[in-house]
């Protein structure tokens, strides 16, 4: 599959094949500062001149990229004189220039949609900063530093990593992800399994639950973007079950207030301790005893908005194992890890996925009483 493509996607099986990847990204993309008002888009569907002309595009666009791009968002953009197709990631901060949104948009023609995006755009003198990348604009934020700061990928991984090895000594990369909307890494760190899980895994053996005190070792996952949908951010998990357990953030550094990757490495610092938070969480809900935990269950699946089909057949897995009466609020979020996995085997992409663990993780924070009613709820 072509870089350019909507729908790219890519995998690292070493730190260093990543590292690589977004180095050699970083010199060839563009970000490039306009004012809202010189921006113009051109209508690129199946039906546009534009769709058969290679040669009014600027150097370097392939054919790939225009047939690609008049499969989905069906919009170009002329910047200084050179065309470039528009990316879907490009979409909603595009909207956001323009100060226009809504359901029926979409449902316009191209050739409507662009005139009504033009009329919009050239109502506002404010600068843009255009993210040019892989043939295609891929993102239109806002040009002011204090709404929008770029975080360049590569240098956030070299200071995570810096930062990990300095701290976790021993750390494995596990792997990592990327597609033109968000880019995530994960390692795992077995030499602080002791510091960061002692308590919460000598309590799990009392408890019965030696197996799984056994295989469990702390792990972080890093995820940032490029096109607005994620801040630069680092994860708690719990790795060594069939799929990691996202426990909740640590911390997060937004692309806004004119940012640098020197407040992502001072927030690291706090990387020890945040984990620390999360493992707390996580303990605290083997004391939290359930009355009805498959109403409970189904109750904050329903209200973490978790794909009914997975979150169902997880739910019903739960029902056969537990066999009635009482358990923990600690069982319940482990029963729900079912849901990732059965998603995972379903071939959803590794965006979503990343998505779901996320809101997942949520629920430690939950008031679980609220959720432990007699009364069973339907999906």
């Amino acid at each position: 599959m072509q870089n350019c493509q909507d729908n790219y996607s890519t995998t690292f099986s070493s730190y260093e094949a990543m590292f690589d990847y977004h180095e050699e990204q970083a010199k060839k993309s563009q970000w490039l500062t306009y004012r809202v008002d010189e921006l113009q888009v051109e209508p690129l569907d199946a039906s546009s001149p534009l769709y058969g002309n290679l040669s009014a595009f600027a150097p370097g666009t392939s054919l790939e990229a225009v047939e690609d791009t008049a499969s989905n968002l069906g919009l170009a953009m002329q910047v200084d004189g050179n065309l470039y197709p528009l990316r879907m990631t490009a979409y909603k901060s595009l909207l956001d220039r323009a100060k226009i949104g809504g359901t029926a948009l979409p449902k316009l023609s191209r050739n409507v949609l662009a005139e009504v995006l033009n009329e919009c755009l050239k109502l506002y003198s404010s600068s843009a900063l255009l993210l040019i990348r892989d043939e295609k604009v891929s993102a239109v934020h806002s040009g002011d530093p204090a709404d929008y700061s770029v975080l360049p990928i590569n240098e956030l991984l070299g200071t995570l990593k810096a930062k990990l090895d300095a701290r976790f000594p021993g750390n494995e990369y596990e792997g990592g992800y990327c597609d033109h909307s968000l880019v995530s890494a994960s390692w795992k760190m077995p030499d602080q399994k002791e510091d960061l899980l002692g308590s919460y895994t000598k309590l799990l053996a009392s408890q019965g639950k030696t197996a799984m005190a056994d295989k469990l070792m702390p792990g972080i996952r890093f995820m940032t973007s490029d096109t607005g949908i994620a801040s630069a951010k680092v994860s708690a998990l719990l790795v060594g079950g069939q799929h990691p357990i996202h426990i909740g953030g640590c911390i997060a550094v937004d692309h806004r207030h004119q940012k640098k990757v020197s407040d992502f490495d001072v927030a690291l610092d706090q990387l020890f301790a945040q984990f620390g938070d999360s493992i707390a969480k996580l303990q605290k809900l083997l004391e939290i005893h359930l009355d009805y935990p498959v109403n409970a269950m189904t109750r904050i699946c329903k209200k973490l908005s978790l794909p009914k089909k997975a979150a169902v057949e997880a739910i019903a897995m739960f029902e056969m194992a537990y066999g009635g009466g009482t358990a923990t609020a600690h069982d319940v979020f482990l029963a729900m890890q079912e849901i990732p996995f059965i998603l995972k085997t379903e071939k959803t992409p590794e965006s979503k996925l990343l998505v779901v663990e996320e809101n997942m993780a949520r629920a430690l924070t939950f008031k679980w009483s609220d959720y432990d009613l007699a009364k069973a709820v339907s999906y």
